[in-house]
């Protein structure tokens, strides 16, 4: 029997078009002259327009990865970097312009906000459209909102986020003094792309000894044809704080030969005590080319959790690493992908042990299926007089049938001989004899091949508040779906 294919059944819950007023949008290309305009737009300080320009000098010195996908057929100079969607950013939903506001209710962004979430951002193309943090938060100093707003939080920005200007002044100093120190542009080529042209993301402030519940959530949406993102993310958890942070993010289904390009830095502080988990739920269109760098410094006893996922995008490149820089820290890392048809998925973690009695894991699940392509590339670096520390690596992966295709990158450098560190990988199918028994008890091929799957990847969806894991599940049976007819 035919089955709705799988991007059928995304173009219809998420990847629909919105067809929203541009309020502004730079020309096509990358040149000082859109960096400069996108500076100005933002009425930033000379500093930061220099900083911008600083890295588009270094990005188009790089030289694009000869490892990983193939990013020949990206065109940089055929991305518009900068669109904006509204004037400004408002505090309550019924202040967004009606036709982003009904995109977002279409997502069940706002219901979510209303059951289960501390505090939302939502991103519109280059700009954040909304952000809101629960007044009890803000009684205790937590901060949550754009970059701009932490470069320069201007009176009239306060007011319109109902935001306290003592509180928003602490962060912003801590802003400035960690902005650009976990990733610096010279770090990669397209850590440099971001900092040439980022807007939008999320910035988040947490004092000292305060524990955020509920989970923090940021949705990226790109809506505009030809149009990329680039947001940064920068949570700094000040020391024995707490905080979970999910984002999420889709874009539209275009023709087969549009391309997208979403290329973010997200930098992480975890002071000593704190702990940080960050969640990815990762669902971009066919059309996306997502090349993210991510990356953690944790301090004495600080824990730090990636757990990141990949469903979406034409191609992935993205390795989420922890510097575990002071005793006892501790990174915890599970990657999971599902690559399926003309899609590369080139996922894992990195984790250095800089100090002594510092712990990791590395988990990575791959899925594969119709000629889908999955790797996981993995740093394992434990430097001399990082004395007493434990690290387990352990990459599965699973094909779904002949045509798909799966690689193994693990690098190990071991510099202190008193580290105990494991590594274990293998490769799979789903045998016939599993999916015959469990068709002979009533269940469908796409049913059946679902129900392994999702227990192949139940280490991640476990790990979900209850909302986030129904989701993920059922992106996955829309996979399995997709890969019967």
């Amino acid at each position: 029997m035919k089955t709705q294919g799988y991007r059928d059944s995304y173009t219809k819950k998420y990847g629909f078009k919105t067809r929203a007023k541009v309020e502004y949008e730079t020309e096509k290309g990358l040149s000082p002259s859109v960096v400069g305009t996108i500076s100005k737009t933002k009425t930033e300080a000379h500093w930061l327009t220099r900083f911008r320009l600083n890295a588009l000098q270094h990005f188009e010195k790089r030289t694009l990865p000869q490892w990983g996908a193939d990013l020949s057929e990206i065109d940089f100079n055929d991305v518009v970097y900068y669109s904006k969607a509204t004037e400004s950013q408002a505090n309550q939903w019924e202040d967004v312009p009606v036709e982003i506001k009904n995109t977002f209710e279409r997502l069940g962004i706002p219901e979510a906000e209303r059951k289960f979430l501390a505090g939302v951002g939502a991103q519109f193309d280059s700009e954040n459209v909304y952000h809101s943090l629960q007044q009890a938060l803000h009684k205790k100093g937590v901060v949550f909102v754009d970059p701009d707003t932490a470069l320069n939080p201007t009176p009239e920005r306060l007011k319109t986020l109902g935001l306290k200007a003592g509180a928003m002044k602490k962060a912003s100093q801590k802003f400035r003094e960690w902005f650009g120190k976990i990733v610096p542009f010279q770090d990669n080529k397209f850590a440099a792309l971001n900092s040439a042209v980022f807007s939008g993301g999320s910035f988040i402030y947490i004092p000292p000894h305060v524990d955020v519940q509920l989970p923090l959530q940021a949705y990226f949406r790109i809506n505009r044809e030809g149009v990329g993102q680039f947001e940064r993310t920068l949570i700094i958890a000040d020391e024995g704080s707490k905080v979970h942070y999910i984002e999420g993010c889709t874009a539209p289904t275009y023709q087969d030969k549009s391309r997208s390009l979403h290329t973010a830095v997200v930098e992480l502080v975890a002071l000593p005590g704190a702990q940080v988990r960050y969640t990815t739920l990762q669902n971009w269109s066919n059309n996306v080319y997502n090349l993210v760098t991510k990356r953690a410094f944790a301090y004495e006893n600080a824990v730090v959790e990636w757990l990141d996922s990949n469903i979406g995008s034409r191609v992935t490149m993205k390795y989420p690493s922890v510097h575990l820089k002071g005793a006892h820290a501790k990174a915890d890392i599970l990657s999971v992908t599902y690559a399926g048809e003309n899609q590369y998925q080139d996922a894992g973690g990195k984790v250095l042990h800089l100090a002594p009695y510092t712990s990791s894991k590395i988990v990575s699940k791959s899925v594969s299926k119709d000629g889908g392509h999955s790797s996981y590339r993995g740093l394992l670096h434990v430097a001399k007089g990082a004395t007493n520390a434990t690290s387990s690596v352990r990459c599965d992966a699973l094909l779904l049938d002949e045509k798909s295709t799966t690689d193994t990158y693990p690098y190990n450098i071991i510099r202190d001989e008193s580290a105990t560190v494991s590594h274990e990988a293998s490769v799979g199918k789903i045998s016939e004899d599993t999916v015959y028994y469990l068709m002979s008890r009533g269940l469908s091929e796409p049913q059946a091949l679902s129900l392994v799957v999702n227990g192949f990847l139940e280490i991640f969806s476990k790990e979900l508040p209850m909302e986030y894991a129904v989701e993920f599940n059922r992106l996955i049976q829309l996979e399995m779906a997709g890969s019967v007819g």
